[in-house]
C-alpha cells in the first residue's frame, strides 16, 4: 500500500494537539537542526503511534483490548504514551537487551512490558502472536501506512518552519521516518538517509534493489536495530531518489559528544548519526547548500555522554 502526501496531511490534522510541533535551531545560514528529540517521550515516534491509534479509533478497530507493539524502546514508548492518553491498555514487547532506561520509562507509562528475544524481529513475532490471541491492535514500529504517514508530518513542519532548504539528513533504521519525510518533501528538497556502518538496512536494500536482512550491531543498534528496511520505506526511497550515507562508530560517538558540548543536546547514538555525517565529512555540502539535520531521539543514559 502506498503512502501519499494526502495521507500525511490527513495525519497532520488527526494528530494536531496530540504531538508537539518541535522547534528548529538555526546554527548558521546554511545549517539547521530540527529538534525532534523534544517530542513527547523523547523521539519522533508519537507522530506515527497517534495516527495509527486514532485512525483505528475512527474505524472502530481500537477496542478495550488495547494495543500491542514490539520495539527496542522508542516505538514502544510512543505507543505506550499514545495508548495512555487515549485510555486503552498497551502491551510492549522488547528485546531482553533493550536499554534499561527505556524499559523503566515504559513502565512509568503504565504499559505491560514483556522482554523476549535478542533482536527486534524476535520481539515482533511475539507481539504478533499476542495480537492474534487477544484481538489487540498491532502497531508496527515502522512499516505500517498510518505509522509512516504520521512520521511524515515532521516533513510538513519543516516546510512550514523554514523559508527554504536544499537537503535533509534523516537517520534510518527500519525506515518509517525517512519514508514519511521523503513522501512529504521529496519533490521540494533532497532527502538523504544516514545509517551506521554496522546497521546498513537502507544501503543493503538499495544495493540489492529490495529490502534484505543485514547483521545489526554497534552503538546505535538500540534505536536503529531493525534487521531490514521496511517495504513502505523502500518504495518511498526509490520513488524519491534517496541515497544512503554510512557513518562509523567513532564518528557517531564524536557527534553525540559534540551535540552535547556545543548545543547542550543530550541525544541517543541513533539520533547522532545525521550530525555525524556532516562532522565526519561523509557528507560535504556545497558552499551555499542549506542543510537540515533531523535530531530525532533523546532516550539515552546521560552518564555515557562525555
Amino acid at each position: 500500500m502506498t503512502v501519499t502526501r494526502d495521507d500525511i496531511q490527513l495525519a497532520a490534522q488527526r494528530i494536531t494537539g496530540r504531538v508537539r510541533r518541535t522547534p528548529v535551531l538555526r546554527v548558521s545560514p546554511t545549517l539547521t537542526l530540527k529538534l525532534e528529540l523534544l517530542q513527547h517521550v523523547g523521539s519522533f515516534k508519537p507522530r506515527g503511534a497517534f495516527n495509527r491509534l486514532l485512525s483505528a479509533k475512527e474505524q472502530g478497530t481500537l477496542t478495550g483490548q488495547g494495543v500491542v507493539t514490539a520495539s527496542g524502546g522508542n516505538a514502544g514508548l510512543a505507543v505506550a504514551y499514545a495508548a495512555r492518553e487515549l485510555g486503552v491498555p498497551a502491551r510492549i514487547f522488547v528485546p531482553v537487551n533493550a536499554p534499561a532506561t527505556k524499559v523503566a520509562r515504559l513502565r512509568t507509562l503504565e504499559a505491560d512490558v514483556v522482554q523476549v528475544g535478542n533482536e527486534y524481529a524476535e520481539a515482533y513475532e511475539a507481539a504478533l502472536v499476542a495480537s492474534e490471541e487477544s484481538g489487540a491492535l498491532i502497531v508496527h514500529a515502522f512499516d505500517q501506512p498510518e505509522v509512516v504517514a504520521g512520521q511524515g508530518t515532521l516533513g510538513l513542519e519543516l516546510l512550514a518552519e523554514l523559508d527554504g532548504f536544499d537537503t535533509v539528513l534523516v537517520a534510518v533504521g527500519g525506515g518509517g521516518l525517512i519514508a514519511g519525510i521523503a513522501t512529504a518533501i521529496g519533490d521540494r528538497a533532497r532527502v538523504l538517509g544516514v545509517e551506521p556502518e554496522l546497521a546498513p538496512t537502507l544501503h543493503a536494500a538499495l544495493e540489492a534493489d529490495r529490502p534484505v536482512d543485514v547483521q545489526v550491531g554497534g552503538v546505535a543498534a538500540d534505536s536503529l536495530g531493525a534487521r531490514r528496511l521496511g517495504a513502505l520505506a523502500f518504495e518511498a526511497v526509490k520513488a524519491n531518489d534517496v541515497r544512503s550515507l554510512l557513518v562509523g562508530e567513532d564518528a557517531i560517538v564524536a557527534a553525540r559528544t559534540e551535540l552535547w558540548r556545543d548545543y547542550q543536546l543530550a541525544v541517543e547514538h541513533g539520533a547522532a548519526v545525521t550530525y555525524a555525517a556532516l562532522r565526519s565529512g561523509v557528507y560535504q555540502p556545497a558552499a551555499d547548500e542549506r542543510v537540515v539535520v533531523v535530531v530525532c531521539g533523546a532516550n539515552t543514559d546521560l552518564s555515557t555522554i562525555g
